[in-house]
């Protein structure tokens, strides 16, 4: 008997990730849903027996989903498929209900296991889903729980080579289409994972991760854009180049200075403003999540990334004047922004990874293949 499938997922390109990584031979009907509202719909509509769901999802995200379907009892057996791979992460959606998760990027045969092991599908295809009796409480020993911890990246020193303005008026018109910025934000959000996980485990805590913001615009817009938004607290932040083959750029960590005392609490630091505390934790979490999250990228890309010394850019600063210097290198920008925030914790911070417009071809060209 065909089973009702439904892949809930915000990414066009995750989504295609999960439908091409079903089991060979599953007879299943397959529906799609962009967020949560379209998940819940699709499945009173009958077209979700199986549901494979995302977490970071507009209007409403993976665990608003899972909660849903039990306060209204709603038919169908949840697997998760996330980047957000911290251990919380995977304590609450069993704990909310679904049998398995699966980090990103999909597995084919990592998937293919967790669907026989609770006997959705099978080979010999002796079970049917009208045969399966729906979990009325959370698995003892929920299976194919994926984890991986991101190693610490050896740092080399280099430094990002600057853009030859000539050399790149010459240069196609690059622009960033509605499936590239997809394709591009899905990457963004399975690094952010690792990052947020690494991050996690080093504060013990809960890491509220976003939908990554990816634009490509002039380095003037993403300074206007910084200023409109920051609140008139002061920051603090490090730079860090980073370059592989045709590709170059910077990371920025951005912390507000209001931050520091909690982060320092957290990581057993001893608080002295007066005697570089801040400075310390500031070059820890950059450390963390930078690292984490170019080697996230490059591990989806097959590429490699060498990393330049941290700099300081400034203490006790606004955001758009922490960029200033850095803001004439390269005319237009694939900007990535990541914020960070800790749950039950007023922490916030922020991650901008800037890429070069000449990076853009070396990028794009890795990408293709995916968004096939």
């Amino acid at each position: 008997m065909t089973t009702k499938l439904l892949i809930c997922d915000d990414s066009n390109m995750a989504r295609k990730q999960v439908a091409r990584s079903l089991p060979d031979g599953w007879d299943v009907d397959i529906s799609f849903a962009a967020d949560g509202v379209e998940g819940i719909e699709a499945i009173k509509a009958g077209k979700g027996d199986v549901l494979l769901l995302d977490l970071n999802m507009p209007k409403m995200d993976g665990y608003q989903v899972l909660e849903a379907i039990l306060a209204q009892d709603l038919p169908t057996l949840t697997i998760v498929i996330s980047g957000d791979i911290q251990p919380e992460a995977h304590q609450r959606v069993t704990s909310l209900g679904a049998l398995g998760f699966i980090q990103k990027p999909i597995n084919k045969d990592i998937l293919t296991k967790v669907l026989s092991s609770y006997g959705i599908f099978s080979n010999e295809e002796t079970n049917t889903f009208d045969e399966l009796e729906l979990p009325k409480s959370v698995p003892e020993a929920p299976v194919a729980v994926v984890v991986n911890t991101v190693d610490k990246l050896i740092v080399t020193k280099v430094n990002t080579p600057p853009v030859d303005s000539e050399a790149q008026s010459s240069d196609p018109d690059i622009t960033l289409s509605t499936d590239v910025r997809d394709c591009y934000q899905e990457i963004a959000n399975v690094a952010m994972g690792r990052a947020g996980d690494l991050l996690a485990r080093l504060l013990n805590v809960f890491v509220e991760l976003p939908i990554p913001n990816v634009n490509f615009i002039e380095v003037s817009e993403l300074r206007m854009a910084l200023k409109d938004i920051e609140n008139h607290e002061s920051t603090s932040g490090i730079c860090q180049g980073f370059i592989s083959a045709g590709i170059s750029g910077e990371a920025l960590l951005i912390l507000n200075d209001s931050s520091f005392k909690d982060v320092a609490s957290l990581m057993n630091y001893q608080y002295d403003a007066d005697m570089g505390t801040e400075l310390e934790l500031l070059m820890d979490l950059a450390n963390v999540l930078i690292g984490a999250c170019l080697k996230g990228i490059s591990e989806q890309l097959d590429i490699q990334f060498s990393q330049g010394h941290p700099e300081v850019l400034g203490q006790h600063r606004k955001i758009s004047d922490l960029i200033a210097n850095n803001a004439n290198k390269w005319k237009k920008t694939l900007a990535i922004e990541i914020s960070y925030s800790i749950e039950n914790y007023p922490i916030k911070c922020d991650l901008l990874l800037l890429f070069t417009e000449k990076s853009m071809q070396t990028l794009n060209n890795k990408l293709a293949y995916l968004i096939e």
